[in-house]
């Protein structure tokens, strides 16, 4: 045998020197795939390995987002299908409770539209109402997985209480001020005009006098909220009570009939509700003092 015939072989055949040269080739690009991590984590930068970063965090808080927004669709469109329910409702059995609504006063219509002007709002108004608990259970599935633990647990135990503050504030506006400032209203025409009410501006009237009542009537939920994460204290609303009055004043003015009746009407109320709203913080205020008390001396 020839000992060269190898190193021969290698020289003379042409498709030898292919062969090896792919062999070479994908040898080399295995190696450089392999190592592909490694020249890149050692190639970049410090200033692009942070600009990488940033990149993927960007990323993630779009997908993120994204979600979010899907989510906020999901909940808006259940509340929606919700309150369609009870328009329906509502709008078909108009003539059941039309005269809780109306509660026997003479109503004139001045135009053929204004019947349907009418039922639409009254409608809208109670189907609002009626979905009121749907629709803040909805709110609190979609903002509670951004809430920290002190807001979660104030917003789930205070819930209810807030919808049944506006519940009060609204029947409280239904039966004591809107009938009272109608009556005062009314009456002070009759004796110089002949009165005659439309029914769009009797349904203005009555849902003045009724929803931004139970708005107002969620005063103490929003002290303690303000007073459970550090914003208000018992001190601060004392301090500014005179103020606060004076505030109170200018919203039952301009919330409530240009009548003075009214204006006080509502104005007590909201008074007593501040008062109270202060007794509520200062009790927050001892509970979390003794808390801080016994984990410090869980501490020592």
């Amino acid at each position: 045998m020839d000992p060269y015939e190898e190193n021969a072989k290698k020289v003379l055949s042409p498709l030898d020197m292919n062969s090896e040269d792919n062999i070479e080739g994908t040898v080399g690009e295995e190696s450089r795939k392999s190592g592909d991590i490694e020249i890149n984590s050692f190639s970049l930068t410090k200033d692009e390995q942070e600009d990488a970063r940033e990149e993927n965090s960007l990323v993630e808080i779009s997908e993120a987002f994204v979600e979010h927004l899907a989510d906020l669709r999901k909940q808006l469109i259940k509340g929606i299908v919700v309150f369609v329910i009870f328009f329906i409702i509502v709008f078909s059995t108009v003539n059941k409770w039309f005269p809780y609504v109306t509660r026997g006063h003479k109503l004139v219509i001045l135009g053929p539209l204004e019947v349907i002007k009418f039922y639409m709002s009254i409608s809208t108004t109670l189907a609002l109402g009626l979905s009121l608990p749907f629709l803040v259970h909805f709110v609190w599935t979609f903002i509670k997985p951004g809430l920290k633990e002190n807001e979660k647990g104030f917003l789930g135990l205070y819930s209810p209480v807030m919808l049944i503050l506006f519940v009060i504030g609204v029947a409280f506006g239904y039966f004591v001020l809107n009938p009272l400032s109608y009556g005062f209203l009314v009456g002070i025409g009759e004796s110089n005009f002949d009165v005659m009410i439309s029914a769009s501006q009797y349904m203005s009237y009555l849902i003045m006098t009724t929803v931004p009542i139970g708005l107002l009537f969620e005063l103490p939920i929003v002290a303690l909220f303000l007073s459970t994460i550090g914003v208000l204290t018992a001190g601060t609303m004392k301090s500014i009570r005179k103020w606060s009055y004076v505030i109170m004043a200018v919203l039952s003015a301009l919330i409530t009939p240009p009548d003075f009746m009214s204006q006080l009407i509502v104005l007590f109320p909201m008074i007593l509700l501040y008062e109270i709203s202060i007794l509520l913080v200062k009790r927050i205020e001892r509970k979390q003092a003794a808390k801080t008390g016994e984990s410090a001396n869980v501490h020592v």
